[in-house]
């Protein structure tokens, strides 16, 4: 499904000092500095696959998932998607993949979740009865009879996140890309959120690649994680190799810590890549 190899990326970034006569100066003469979000990164995930990609903020996971949806070209390495480099082959591309931002929504603000789906169904060209057979099977699942008639700006954040999950999945990809898809939900909601995309894996094989901070969310749905930071992937396997991996270089006391969350934290301050 999945095959990442070696792949770099890096930002060039403008720099100045604070103040009016280096703000002046900047305008003639601009000094820049590179940055290297991402460094020889390399991994494969396989078809139905549900993968947790985490590191701390400005570990290079957004620019990864840019990489692997199309939106960035690397510097070098290599991406092949389902047969297709992402960058290349965009607009048939994307017909396979769909990706869910916590904090931003595809459905349009002022109209009701029920007319932008429509929208969407032409935008990829979606057939009548596929489309409103797929509707019915999610406004089921993620309970959205409710939803579908309300303007997008009157919804809860837990509601729009139902609605956004279920527009991202209308043209039923084989690539779901989630970035923190529970963020500021209720308890309530982050469960239906989990249950529900572990139902579509199941039912439809679809592979999910999600990036959070709620480790809750790794536990419920992924059975492998890369963690990476500071541009690099570090680890690559299952949340007992974490807990592993923090016994390994923790001190007794560290070690016997169980809750994930502090298993990552310790991990992020133990490999110095906060």
């Amino acid at each position: 499904m999945i095959e990442f190899n070696d792949v770099c990326k890096s930002y060039r970034v403008a720099r100045r000092e604070s103040g009016l006569g280096n703000a002046i100066k900047s305008l003639f003469k601009r000094e820049y500095s590179t940055i290297n979000a991402i460094s020889h990164i390399s991994f494969s995930i396989g078809d139905g696959e549900m993968v947790g990609y985490i590191g701390p903020n400005g570990a290079g996971k957004s620019t990864t998932i840019k990489i692997l949806s199309g939106i960035l070209t690397p510097d070098s390495g290599n991406c092949v998607v389902n047969g297709q480099v992402p960058w290349k082959d965009r607009k048939e591309y994307t017909r396979q993949i769909s990706v869910v931002f916590g904090q931003r929504s595809q459905l349009w603000w002022d109209i009701p979740v029920v007319d932008s789906f429509e929208l969407l169904q032409a935008i990829y060209s979606i057939p009548a009865p596929r489309y409103h057979n797929k509707l019915e099977e999610l406004t089921q699942l993620l309970h959205l009879e409710e939803l579908l008639k309300t303007p997008t700006r009157q919804l809860s954040l837990g509601q729009r996140m139902r609605c956004e999950i279920a527009a991202s999945l209308l043209h039923e990809p084989k690539l779901l890309f989630l970035d923190e898809p529970t963020i500021g939900l209720d308890a309530v909601s982050k469960i239906a959120v989990r249950d529900f995309i572990k139902k579509m894996n199941e039912e439809h094989k679809t592979t999910v690649i999600l990036t959070t901070h709620d480790m809750q969310d790794i536990e419920a749905i992924a059975k492998r994680v890369i963690l990476i930071g500071k541009g690099q992937k570090l680890m690559d396997g299952t949340l007992e190799d974490l807990r592993l991996e923090a016994e390994s270089i923790g001190s007794e006391n560290e070690s016997s810590e169980t809750d994930i969350d502090h298993i990552i934290a310790h991990l992020y301050a133990k490999l110095n890549i906060m």
